[in-house]
């Protein structure tokens, strides 16, 4: 395996000054050692991949140097925008490294969302026109750091290193988890689904809709959650449409901070549209969890006022499982939108399982509890 430290220095001898990107499982040791030892400012985790692609080409158009942009290849989609009509040789020929874990690779077991992604991706970098190699444990990944440099910089395009599974060393980062509360995630759902009864549930990616799932498995309850197992980022929007489908029946989004942030921009159109039945939950532990823990902004962004400012009727707050049931309580039936964020801690079960259910399986519940027959 490749040591992070190794890949890092590499980069930096080739001119790599600046890593910016969306925090992955495959790439969660390289980016906790970026995190960790980058100098202040050359490190920036963004809000989604395209965000990456556009701060390298601002960084490029004021320095003349080639940025580093992470994603997994699940965020690919968020940066053909960009990479079309911003970076491409036929716009502004601006390069740029892309580095991309390669969930769901062909012949590599996987989860469900990840199986089509990694069967295209290959395919996609084609499409885009972005030359790639691939990075393995194995690989001699100085000579392919300077041959993809050396292509960047050639073409002034933008590049990618396409990364296989288990092709980084393990690295723990030194950062400290800055943790607004020591609730955990998996008590406040417990909390959470207690309250909401017989509304509906969509929850967000990641650990969020796992321990969703056990829950109802340990309280002897038949799943009927909508449990978003892709699509970061747009949970609300499920959400949204679901509460404007059926607005007979409350609709409890379970958020995550990482998530709402990616695509914020869908708080104010729900504002707008004002559905009645929508109780937007944010569970804030300020951390990328389900991909490494890396840092978001949401342990020093204000919630509160970008629901005020966005149209919603009410916001609460708690960091305790009585908290979140007296907040409950506070929250207006039928005068929605509405937020509540809940603060709780990082971490989870070492044996946290997941969805035995397909994902079409999981679908069909959740419309068959919405009253929808299939």
């Amino acid at each position: 395996m490749i040591e992070p430290k190794l890949m890092f220095e590499a980069l930096k001898r080739e001119g790599v000054e600046l890593f910016a990107g969306v925090p992955d499982s495959l790439l969660k040791n390289f980016c906790a050692y970026v995190d960790d030892n980058a100098a202040a400012g050359e490190h920036i985790i963004t809000a989604n991949e395209g965000n990456a692609v556009a701060l390298a080409a601002g960084y490029h158009m004021t320095t003349g140097k080639v940025a580093a942009v992470y994603m997994q290849n699940s965020g690919l989609g968020n940066t053909v925008n960009p990479l079309t009509s911003l970076t491409d040789p036929e716009v502004y020929k601006i390069p740029l490294l892309m580095i991309i874990g390669w969930r769901g690779e062909p012949g590599v077991k996987d989860e469900p969302q990840h199986v089509k992604q990694g069967r295209i991706t290959a395919e996609q970098l084609d499409l885009l026109g972005v030359p790639y190699e691939v990075l393995a444990a194995d690989s001699d990944y100085e000579a392919i750091v300077k041959r993809l440099m050396a292509k960047a910089n050639s073409t002034q395009a933008p590049v990618a290193l396409l990364v296989k599974k288990n092709a980084f060393a393990s690295y723990k980062s030194q950062r400290k988890p800055d943790s607004p509360s020591e609730l955990k995630r998996e008590d406040a759902l417990a909390a959470l689904l207690d309250v909401s009864g017989d509304d509906l549930v969509v929850s967000t990616t990641g650990k969020t809709s796992r321990e969703v799932f056990e829950l109802r498995v340990k309280r002897g309850e038949a799943q009927r959650d909508f449990l978003t197992v892709g699509g970061m980022g747009h949970t609300s929007s499920i959400a949204l449409g679901a509460a404007l489908g059926n607005p007979n029946k409350r609709v409890v989004c379970i958020d995550g901070d990482g998530s709402a942030l990616m695509h914020l921009g869908a708080m104010p159109i729900i504002g707008d549209v004002k559905p009645k039945n929508l109780v937007h939950v944010l569970l804030n532990n300020a951390a990328h969890e389900s991909v490494g823990g890396q840092p978001t902004v949401g342990g020093r962004f204000d919630f509160a006022a970008l629901a005020k400012a966005s149209g919603y009727l009410h916001y609460a707050f708690a960091s305790t499982e009585d908290e979140i049931l007296s907040a409950w309580q506070s929250l207006p039936r039928g005068g929605g939108p509405v937020m509540l964020e809940v603060k709780i801690t990082t971490g989870s079960r070492d044996d946290l399982g997941r969805p035995t259910s397909t994902a079409e399986e999981n679908k069909l519940a959740f419309m068959a509890f919405a009253g929808i027959s299939h």
